[in-house]
């Protein structure tokens, strides 16, 4: 807890049961709630979450990163958590920061808080490749041209954010793939939430997850559609449930109650194809 607010861990995990104890071990003691959802990994991911003491949800089938956040949100919401922090249990981001992170949103400066990489000028020394840094640094501008605000990067999985915003965000809109990480802080924008950042070191090792080129081309063009549907819903051109107040938030109960030990959830709406 940090200045009266419950502060919860989400982690979205598929495949982790090698980093994910290392992740768990070193969050802070300032952690009230800890929760995995586990999007129907094929190794011992979940159980080894449930051991560790986490609050442990699992896919009945692989929806996606994006509707594994959807969970995490919802359920942290469910217990009351009123700062959630998203660390990934790949151990990719320094889980050391999370007090860092829920601290600048539990003093009320900060709505949305990203964990960047570029700040601390190591992403390439922390085995960044050399064509996601380039992409990272050119999509970076492109943003922060057409959606008015400057940060050092927007391609950051480790964030946090306030109970308001993820109260208010039509994150049932989103995509279920990687651009949902994205869409989130394009809305936190057109909803006028007040973005911060903090230096966040890099490390990419044989065991962290890592979209391939394939698949982080597709992010890139995700990213353009994103900024693109901001600027035409912002401007009036165009009306995107995205950027709506009417559109679907996590709060919308969607999903069955748990059973067998570990909480298994299955969609009741049909997935949204994007």
């Amino acid at each position: 807890m940090i200045n009266g607010k419950r502060i919860a861990v989400v982690m979205p995990a598929y495949n982790a049961e090698k980093t994910l104890e290392q992740t768990v071990r070193e969050l802070p003691d300032e952690v009230d709630i800890k929760i995995l959802v586990d999007d129907s990994s094929t190794d011992e991911t979940a159980l080894l979450s449930e051991r560790l003491g986490v609050r442990t949800f699992v896919h009945d089938t692989n929806y996606g990163y994006g509707r594994n956040q959807q969970t995490c949100y919802r359920e942290a919401l469910a217990v009351g958590a009123d700062v959630v922090v998203m660390v990934h249990a790949d151990y990719q981001y320094e889980p050391k920061l999370v007090s860092a992170m829920a601290a600048m949103i539990a003093s009320g400066v900060y709505d949305t808080v990203l964990a960047s990489r570029i700040l601390g000028g190591g992403a390439l020394r922390g085995g960044m490749p050399v064509y996601k840094y380039i992409s990272n640094r050119l999509l970076t501008a492109f943003q922060n041209l057409f959606l008015g605000i400057k940060l050092s990067e927007y391609h950051s999985g480790y964030r946090a954010f306030s109970r308001d915003v993820l109260q208010t965000l039509p994150l049932l809109e989103n995509s279920d793939d990687f651009v949902f990480d994205n869409q989130m802080i394009a809305q936190s924008a057109m909803f006028g939430f007040r973005i911060g950042e903090i230096s966040c070191p890099t490390k990419y090792f044989e065991e962290a997850s890592s979209i391939n080129f394939k698949r982080s081309v597709k992010y890139g063009f995700g990213v353009l559609r994103t900024t693109l549907t901001y600027v035409a819903h912002r401007t009036g051109i165009m009306r995107s449930p995205i950027f709506a107040a009417s559109g679907r938030k996590v709060t919308l109960t969607y999903y069955s109650q748990p059973s067998r030990g570990l909480e298994t959830l299955t969609e009741a709406l049909p997935p949204i194809a994007r």
